[in-house]
């Protein structure tokens, strides 16, 4: 699947783009069913649906959705309503390739969404490391980014800080309260270089868990459309809830089960679970401690 020079490139860049994951006749399936979630939105004028923690599974941008410039941004835990996003994170060349990068025994399904960024909507990310958000007893943990659509350098593509992933877990706590970003001085420090992951529909970006990242809103006519999911070393032991549970959250999908956990030694204060219906309200601060 990966060659050994793409496996070495990730353990040190913290990153890598991998064209041409899926077929075509894969992606239709899944760009199919994103656009009719898109069209049924404009129904809504709030964040709406329900998932098995009884939070909201559609979340649009409060500040710019209506029914004639859609804005919805979230989707989670597609794979409990779709059978293409399921077979995509659990039974595809992307699950398979994220076992390959974390290595070890074997890899679970964590959890997944969807994250658009409809054409000429406001919606941003602001910059942060995905491990605080999920800690787990040690830290061989994926965020696989697969392009359900084209991504180019002007419609909010993911940036990164190449080689951040080896250096400190940062504070992502403000004034009592779990932001799901990073300090304002740490973004001025360490968030200047980045770099744009862009890639044709079927790409996918293969990031790990302690990367700086962010993303930027989308200002021209081609929509962003990414489908995210996190997969972790099958002896990594959650310490916190899952931020998007669903009913396949532990499953394997790649190697074997070891019947071990690992440690590695890291130091953080645990997150909270937004009471929203994605860490959008976080990072927005309209969530208070």
């Amino acid at each position: 699947m990966l060659n050994q020079a793409q496996i070495e490139q990730f353990h040190k860049d913290g990153f890598l783009v991998v064209e041409n994951v899926l077929s075509q006749d894969e992606l239709s399936g899944l760009r199919a069913q994103l656009e009719s979630w898109v069209d049924e939105s404009r129904d809504y004028t709030e964040a709406y649906g329900e998932t098995i923690d009884g939070r909201s599974r559609f979340d649009v941008d409060p500040s710019d959705h209506s029914t004639d410039h859609p804005a919805l941004r979230r989707v989670s835990s597609p794979t409990e309503i779709s059978d293409a996003y399921f077979e995509t994170a659990i039974h595809s060349s992307m699950a398979e390739m994220a076992g390959q990068l974390i290595g070890g025994s074997g890899t679970r399904f964590h959890h997944s969404k969807v994250n658009a960024k409809l054409p000429h909507t406001a919606t941003t990310v602001k910059w942060h490391q995905d491990f605080p958000f999920t800690p787990h007893t040690n830290d061989d943990m994926i965020t696989a980014l697969l392009m359900v659509g084209e991504v180019t350098a002007d419609n909010g593509p993911l940036q990164v800080i190449p080689g951040s992933h080896k250096g400190e877990l940062y504070n992502h706590w403000q004034d009592g309260r779990f932001t799901g970003k990073v300090e304002d001085s740490v973004e001025a420090e360490q968030c200047q270089n980045y770099v744009s992951c862009v890639g044709s529909a079927g790409s996918v970006c293969f990031m790990h868990t302690r990367l700086l990242h962010a993303s930027g809103a989308n200002n021209t006519e081609l929509p962003r459309y990414l489908f995210i999911t996190v997969y972790a070393a099958e002896d990594a032991v959650a310490l916190s809830d899952n931020p998007l549970p669903s009913v396949h959250q532990g499953q394997l999908v790649y190697g074997v089960e070891s019947g071990q956990v690992r440690m590695s030694v890291n130091q953080l204060k645990l997150p909270q679970k937004p009471k929203g219906a994605s860490f959008f309200v976080q990072q927005a601060g309209l969530e208070m401690a």
